[in-house]
C-alpha cells in the first residue's frame, strides 16, 4: 500500500508518515522505484500513532507504548498525565500569586515544592510498577504539596529520594503479575481517585463507616480467615508485598520519613491509627489475620 492511501486511511499527513518511518516506528518495504510499501501491520500501527499523538504523547512515549504488550506503559502514562494536570492547577495558582504581587523569591519556593513532589511521585512509580505503583503514587501525591521550610523537612526529603533511588523495584512472579494486570486492567486514574477519596471519608467518619458496613466487614473478616483466601492469588500477592515492605525499609524508613516531610501525611497517619484502634475494639480477631 502506497503512502497516499495510508495517509487517507490513517488521517496522518504524508510528511508525518515519512517521519514515523524514519523514526523506525513502522517498517515499510522500499520498492525498486524508491516508493515505500506499507503492509496491514504498518497501517494498524500508524492508526494507533495518530490517536496517541492526538493525546499529546511524544515520539519516545509512543515508541514505549507500542513496544509494551502488557498495557502498563499506557497506565503509567495515564497517572503521569493526571499528576501533570494537578501540577498545572498548582502552577496556575502560583501564577495568580505572582500577578497579585507575591515576590519572585516566594514563588521560587512554591516551584521548588512542586518539583520535589514530582521527584518523589515519579520514583514511586518506578519502585512499585503496575497497579500498586499507580495507586501508591496517587496516594502520596496528595501529601507532597506542602512547603519545605525546616531543616528536618529538607533532610527528610533527601532521605526519601535516597531510599527510593536505592530500593529495587517490586517483582511479582509472572503468573501473579498477569493475574494482577487482568484484574486491574480497567481501573483508571478516576477510579483510583474515587477509592482514595472514599477511604478518606471512611477514616473521617469511621464510627459511621463501622455501623453502615457491619455485615460486609464480618463477611470480609470471615473470608480472610478461610482456606479459600489463603490459597488465592490475592493472598500470595499480599504476602509478597508484606515481605517487600519489611525488607526494603518501606515501613521503618520511608513511612516515618514521610511523616517528617509532610504534616498532612502525619495527621493522616494519626487518623488511620485511631480508626485501626476502633476497628480492633469491634473485631479483636483481626489481630490474628496474616496481613497484620
Amino acid at each position: 500500500m502506497l503512502i497516499s492511501e495510508v495517509s487517507r486511511i490513517t488521517s496522518l499527513t504524508k510528511k508525518a508518515i515519512e517521519y514515523y518511518a524514519e523514526q523506525r516506528l513502522v517498517f515499510p518495504t522500499i520498492l525498486e522505484n524508491g516508493y515505500r510499501d506499507f503492509n496491514k501491520d504498518d497501517v494498524e500501527c500508524l492508526s494507533k500513532i495518530y490517536i496517541l499523538r492526538k493525546l499529546e504523547l511524544s515520539t519516545e512515549e509512543i515508541r514505549t507504548v507500542l513496544a509494551d504488550k502488557t498495557g502498563y506503559s499506557l497506565q503509567k502514562l495515564s497517572v503521569q498525565k493526571e499528576l501533570k494536570l494537578q501540577r498545572e492547577k498548582i502552577k496556575k495558582t502560583i501564577l495568580d500569586k505572582l500577578s497579585c504581587g507575591k515576590s519572585y523569591t516566594e514563588i521560587s519556593m512554591d516551584l521548588k515544592v512542586l518539583e520535589q513532589g514530582v521527584n518523589i511521585s515519579e520514583k514511586l512509580l518506578e519502585v512499585f510498577p503496575g497497579y500498586y505503583g499507580r495507586f501508591i503514587c496517587m496516594h502520596f501525591a496528595r501529601f507532597l504539596n506542602e512547603p519545605i521550610t525546616t531543616e528536618e523537612q529538607q533532610t527528610a526529603y533527601q532521605e526519601i529520594i535516597e531510599f527510593l533511588d536505592n530500593t529495587s523495584s517490586l517483582e511479582l512472579p509472572e503468573d501473579l503479575r498477569e493475574f494482577l494486570n487482568e484484574k486491574t486492567m480497567y481501573i483508571g486514574t478516576d477510579e483510583i481517585g474515587t477509592m482514595l477519596e472514599n477511604t478518606k471519608k471512611s477514616i473521617d467518619h469511621f464510627d459511621q463507616f463501622l455501623t453502615e458496613n457491619k455485615e460486609w466487614l464480618e463477611e470480609y473478616l470471615l473470608y480472610k480467615q478461610s482456606e479459600a483466601y489463603k490459597n488465592s492469588s490475592v493472598y500470595k500477592i499480599q504476602e509478597i508485598l508484606k515481605a517487600f515492605y519489611k525488607t526494603s525499609g518501606y515501613y521503618n524508613i520511608f513511612i516515618p520519613t514521610m511523616k517528617k516531610l509532610s504534616a498532612s501525611y502525619s495527621e493522616y497517619c494519626k487518623q488511620m491509627e485511631i480508626a485501626n484502634e476502633k476497628l480492633l475494639s469491634h473485631y479483636p480477631q483481626i489481630i490474628n489475620l496474616s496481613y497484620i
